[in-house]
């Protein structure tokens, strides 16, 4: 007798690969919260600060309380599975884009203060970016849809997002969502826009 081992499916690896990712943030805020006493917040991205350069790369995994967290959890998993729709090497290329490239943008031209910037919000709002603008620069049915999709039910969430309030990194925002329009410029340019609805 032998055995079929099936190999798991794109949206399976997808499902995965996001779950993994989701793990490792609340695994962190654990360890942050109960082990290093909100230490690691620190760590975030602190604008025109060369001890804050390091936090574009850890500021996505940071997040400032359970609350904050809960609220980047489903937006995270909704978006990022979204961008997975095009492969997991394209949401690897996306998402390193809208970390790096927003979280050094804030670095940059974020107000600086006493702020500390931390928080996957900036990776949601480039994945927002991303979906939102792809329909443009690839023109493809599916993107499209995608687009209309997450624009009626994250829209008012993207208005919101951008508006100055006390603790809010609209800036992280703002530039993720830039971040994520370019990639979407930099993907529908090598796609040749060949996909045309």
């Amino acid at each position: 007798m032998t055995t079929e081992t099936r190999q798991p499916g794109a949206l399976e690896r997808a499902a995965v690969i996001l779950g993994v990712l989701v793990a490792a943030l609340w695994v962190i805020e654990i360890l942050d919260t109960f082990a290093f006493s909100d230490g690691l917040e620190r760590h975030g991205i602190r604008p025109r600060a060369w001890s804050g350069l390091d936090g574009v790369v850890w500021a996505p995994f940071l997040h400032g309380t359970f609350g904050h967290l809960i609220s980047n959890t489903v937006p995270l998993l909704v978006l990022g599975g979204l961008v997975m729709t095009s492969g997991a090497i394209r949401w690897l290329q996306v998402t390193a884009i809208v970390a790096l490239a927003g979280g050094l943008l804030t670095w940059l031209f974020a107000f600086s203060g006493n702020s500390i910037h931390i928080g996957a919000s900036g990776v949601i709002f480039g994945y927002l970016g991303y979906l939102l603008a792809s329909a443009f620069f690839e023109r493809s049915i599916r993107a499209v849809v995608i687009a209309v999709i997450v624009g009626v039910v994250y829209g008012g969430g993207l208005l919101v997002g951008f508006l100055p309030r006390p603790g809010i990194s609209w800036e992280g925002h703002l530039f993720g969502f830039l971040a994520g329009v370019g990639a979407a410029w930099a993907f529908g340019r090598r796609t040749g826009n060949s996909n045309a609805a």
